[in-house]
């Protein structure tokens, strides 16, 4: 993996601790936090429990209600997911672009790897799978742990 002249990564490449913090989340009753801007800019904020490590470069959640969050990413898919474990003192903020997939594979894919408490709320499975493409991680403090060169 490439590095820049700051000794950041130039690509996104989720570690194992990642994953595993993300993908555990809900277990370890912290939930991951989905932050997005109405087009006129007003923030929205909400836990997601079913937030998964996609691939190496990604993050997803099944979104079940299709309520402001989902209008927002609609709208601007600019989003932050923040996590945070006080017991292990990890936390990490993932920015990235949102992609909603109301059918097709990616969304059965999502749908099939979502922990069950949380599809469970979604008895009719009318739900749609959002895929965020990472493009920078920083830790609580801001500092970037990688970054895709734009």
């Amino acid at each position: 993996m490439g590095t820049g002249d700051n000794g950041r990564h130039n690509v996104i490449d989720l570690t194992q601790e990642m994953k595993d913090a993300v993908n555990n989340a809900l277990t370890d009753k912290v939930p991951c936090i989905l932050a997005t801007a109405s087009p006129d800019g007003k923030p929205g904020v909400g836990f997601r429990g079913s937030m998964m490590a996609y691939d190496n470069s990604s993050l997803a959640y099944w979104e079940r209600t299709f309520r402001r969050s989902a209008e927002n990413v609609l709208a601007n898919p600019h989003v932050v997911i923040l996590y945070r474990n006080p017991q292990t003192r990890t936390a990490w903020k993932f920015f990235g672009r949102a992609e909603v997939h109301t059918d097709g594979a990616v969304r059965d894919d999502v749908m099939n790897r979502v922990v069950q408490a949380e599809l469970d709320r979604d008895p009719d499975r009318k739900g749609a799978a959002v895929v965020v493409r990472l493009d920078r991680i920083e830790s609580m403090a801001g500092e970037i742990l990688m970054s895709v060169d734009e």
